[in-house]
């Protein structure tokens, strides 16, 4: 009898030890949010959803929303544990745009991994904007309440020593409307990444298609778009809407969509998730066609919206992704975050009788007021 006990508790340790020994330190449920179904954020945190339930069962509800404000709010609130964001992750530990009201200000948010995502200055081929600097007096498409476009065509117009005055800014009610309005002579160029529906039919249109390049090497316009919007790094894409197979077009390269989630969440919870991440890589990187970009030596460094979290370092620096100059980047960004949340903290206790509107304008000044001393 004790021999069958025995044999049958080794047997019950071996089958253990035979389950994935990671599996146990992801919980079994997640909530995530991502942008609304049917974009590219809604599809790859399925994809990654999808084999995080496959390799380690855990199951995953994803709550989509159209808003900023609502892929934000589970998570501030807790009732999410990770979020898949777009620009609005830099915005909101900036307490700008959107976030400069009273009710929000700086936020320290934490980001566990971002994919790359090329943008540059589309431009009509027959525009005569062959340089960025060439955009002087262009119509450039805006979109109607939409900072997370607006500011890259600002930091990419100040790559060629450009800023809003020297461009006829034409704003579009919406994202389709501006993408589609070159094709239809309404505009010359704007900044997008380089696949999206719109720039196939003006690569076919008899307007043609052009990237302005923002060649890695020009330091002068990188120190300039950089000073805009400092969370773009040099990028060669060579998957663009009627760009010859075997060419390449300079862009930079933003993240979306950043795994986001905030900074008191534990080190050790963190750690597990990035490591799943990595080691369901195999699993989804073929969900669309730009996951593979997933791969941690590409989403898993700076430069991206908000600092890393502990967690994710601590893993990055174990599989020999993270480096000094990583760490170096980090530490400033964290002190960037810090001096603006004490920076609000002060503004808004001095100001908290303003309107809502003459509050966001002065802080968005006293904002830029802060940004410049530490450069």
């Amino acid at each position: 009898m004790k021999k069958n006990i025995l044999r049958s508790t080794i047997g019950a340790l071996m089958t253990c030890a035979a389950l994935p020994a990671f599996s146990q330190e992801l919980p079994d449920t997640m909530v995530w949010t991502s942008y609304d179904v049917g974009s590219a954020g809604y599809a790859e945190a399925s994809a990654i959803a999808d084999a995080f339930g496959r390799e380690f069962g855990t199951r995953v509800r994803i709550q989509p929303s159209g808003s900023s404000i609502g892929r934000l709010q589970p998570l501030l609130q807790g009732r999410a544990d990770y979020a898949f964001l777009a620009t609005e992750a830099f915005f909101v530990s900036e307490g700008a745009f959107d976030f400069s009201t009273p009710e929000w200000g700086p936020h320290q948010l934490r980001a566990i991994a971002g994919r790359p995502a090329g943008l540059t200055l589309i431009a009509a081929g027959d525009a005569g904007i062959e340089t960025v600097e060439d955009a002087r007096g262009k119509r450039i498409a805006f979109v109607a309440g939409n900072p997370s476009v607006n500011v890259k065509c600002e930091a990419i117009l100040a790559f060629g020593g450009l800023t809003l005055d020297d461009v006829e800014i034409i704003m579009f009610p919406t994202y389709g409307a501006a993408m589609s309005s070159m094709t239809r002579n309404e505009s010359d160029a704007t900044c997008t990444t380089p696949t999206t529906s719109q720039l196939y039919e003006l690569a076919e249109s008899p307007r043609g298609i052009h990237y302005a390049p923002l060649e890695a090497d020009n330091e002068a316009g990188w120190a300039q778009l950089l000073e805009v919007l400092p969370i773009m790094t040099p990028s060669d894409e060579d998957v663009a809407a009627g760009l010859p197979e075997g060419e390449v077009a300079k862009m930079a390269a933003y993240r979306y969509p950043v795994i986001t989630t905030t900074d008191d969440k534990g080190e050790d919870d963190v750690y597990a998730f990035i490591k799943a991440l990595d080691e369901t890589y195999d699993l989804y990187k073929d969900g669309t066609a730009a996951m593979s970009r997933w791969s941690l030596d590409r989403s898993g460094r700076p430069a991206i919206d908000i600092p890393f979290h502990e967690g994710a370092i601590r893993y990055l620096r174990e599989i020999g992704v993270w480096t000094e100059e990583d760490d170096a980047w980090n530490e400033q960004r964290v002190t960037r975050l810090n001096t603006l949340s004490e920076a609000w903290a002060e503004f808004h206790d001095e100001n908290i009788d303003m309107s809502e509107e003459d509050f966001s304008a002065a802080w968005m000044e006293r904002r830029a007021e802060v940004v410049s001393s530490l450069n």
